[in-house]
């Protein structure tokens, strides 16, 4: 992670973690995770919050409705966890050099004739 120095993490002789401390990989998944589950929480507050298509009041009205809002926070904290992470493991990859490529004439060269489009008659089903 930019900005952070690897002094700071605490590793035997060899650069390995230590024992009884799980490898910085595990940690960062967990915290991805955490941070996944915390924005759905949030995702889902907003949507009882604004109560998209009447979500708040079928919540609440329904003998179930908790386990509703348990499954909608479960099932979007798994996916914005795993967005998180792979956010996060994207980002960890070497940086791209600044600007992009030429763009390569491949179909047509330069100075070459210009297509026109050629006229041609629609066939009408009959009525």
């Amino acid at each position: 992670m930019p900005g952070r120095s690897t002094d700071s993490i605490e590793m035997d002789a060899d650069g390995y973690d230590l024992p009884g401390r799980p490898p910085r990989l595990v940690r960062l998944y967990i915290r991805q995770c955490l941070i996944g589950f915390a924005l759905a929480a949030v995702f889902v507050g907003l949507l009882l919050g604004f109560d998209v298509a009447g979500l708040r009041g079928l919540i609440l009205s329904t003998q179930g409705g908790w386990i509703a809002l348990g499954l909608l926070v479960v099932f979007n904290g798994l996916v914005f966890a795993g967005v998180q992470f792979a956010i996060t493991i994207m980002r960890m990859g070497e940086p791209q050099s600044p600007g992009g490529g030429q763009r390569l004439r491949v179909l047509m060269p330069r100075g070459g004739p210009i297509p026109r489009p050629i006229p041609v008659e629609a066939d009408t089903p009959d009525r």
